[in-house]
């Protein structure tokens, strides 16, 4: 039923909305409230209660009208990552207070999660949040100390998803709680981190006294980490099950060097070249199996093998590509202090290449963690013994 009437619902908001004549904003504002943004969400948070499978049609006939998307390269984080946590742990204001700016991308979000003692071991995070009783003209909520790390996007976000301690005195995986971070409250400090590239695409955020409303909270008091892995499952599809089309990404860049430098084959490069375009189709074809699981509301544990994959093929691919062009690979566009909204490895010269993608292991979930997580969640093994599951968090050495 709804793949026939879809179409119709599309003509017809396309009839009264106009892409041609209606500014970016208000189209994708108007989308939303049609319910033709994500369709299965519930009517009036930019859904019909459609079968989510369908989107994809959705999107194509806004494409071939020429309707504006919404910029999905400017808030992965908010569109990936937020939006099915919202979706599934928020309170009914919440999702009605977020997701229509989120989705039309005039709200960008930022993560909150990685601290300069809690990275791979997440759970670690030391940020304190206590309950603020209110009082002097506030109304009660929690007082946020602490500092992030690694924050992208940090510099132009409204949101952040925020994970605290709020209990010490639990094991580490069960005191902590979940918040929606308001980054332009008094004491949120970012300030840029400047990596390998010679750019700023990260921050550090340091909160202070950083007062935020009970209303803020996604889930429960003491169950952040289950709303946290709502968020980590799907940044990980986000990054590594991107949509690509054949030969696309890395691969792609890869294989057109090949084609206009004769000069530079080599029997060895040609093999390389090959082992990796087939690995590229495999990450490719894996990627599309995960994100149809995904798009059925269950990301799963296996978008971890697909990030895994990808940050190795990337950092293999930007490898060859300096090989075959030689000395110049070299070439590099300035090593000038920049913060850019996104990162684009395809657009920029093979030096930038090669050192952005040395990131790609580490951002995201390291990729000794995503092998663990692997190990233990898809393939069945026997976990890591750890010593600290039951001990209490302020207890534990750091």
């Amino acid at each position: 039923m709804w793949k026939d009437r879809l179409p119709g619902l599309v003509a017809e908001f396309l009839a009264g909305h106009d892409p041609g004549r209606l500014g970016r904003t208000d189209f994708l504002r108007a989308r939303f409230d049609a319910g033709l943004a994500w369709i299965h969400h519930p009517v009036g948070l930019g859904g019909l209660d459609a079968p989510r499978e369908l989107q994809p049609l959705v999107d194509a006939a806004f494409a071939t009208a020429g309707a504006p998307d919404n910029a999905p390269h400017r808030n992965g984080i908010g569109l990936g990552m937020a939006a099915p946590t919202i979706v599934r742990h928020g309170s009914p204001a919440l999702r009605e207070r977020l997701l229509r700016p989120l989705w039309t991308g005039e709200e960008i979000w930022c993560q909150l999660f990685s601290e300069p003692g809690a990275g791979s071991d997440l759970a670690s995070v030391a940020t304190r949040a206590v309950r603020d009783p209110g009082g002097g003209g506030r109304t009660a909520g929690w007082i946020i100390d602490g500092q992030k790390v690694w924050t992208s996007l940090a510099h132009r976000a409204r949101w952040g998803l925020l994970l605290a301690r709020t209990d010490p005195d639990l094991p580490k995986h069960r005191g902590l709680t979940y918040f929606v971070c308001d980054m332009t409250a008094p004491g949120v400090e970012v300030r840029p981190l400047r990596q390998l590239t010679g750019e700023a695409e990260f921050n550090e955020v340091f909160l202070t006294d950083v007062r935020l409303p009970d209303d803020l909270r996604l889930g429960d008091v003491g169950q952040g980490w289950q709303v946290a892995r709502t968020t980590l499952m799907n940044e990980r599809v986000a990054i590594g099950g991107r949509p690509t089309p054949r030969e696309g990404g890395m691969i792609g860049v890869l294989a057109r060097a090949w084609r206009e430098r004769p000069d530079r084959r080599t029997p060895g490069l040609h093999d390389e070249l090959l082992r990796l375009w087939v690995r590229a189709e495999a990450v490719r074809l894996t990627g599309l199996l995960v994100r149809q699981r995904a798009a059925a509301g269950d990301p799963g544990p296996e978008g971890s093998a697909v990030k895994l994959s990808y940050a190795a093929l990337t950092q293999a691919a930007s490898g060859l590509e300096l090989e075959l062009l030689g000395a110049d690979g070299l070439r590099y566009d300035g090593w000038h202090m920049r913060r850019p909204d996104r990162v684009d490895m395809l657009g920029r010269t093979p030096g930038y290449r090669y050192l952005r993608a040395r990131g790609n292991s580490i951002e995201g979930g390291t990729s000794e963690i995503l092998r663990d997580i692997i190990a233990e969640r898809v393939l069945g093994l026997p976990a890591v013994p750890r010593a600290d599951r039951n001990t209490a968090w302020k207890d534990l050495p750091r």
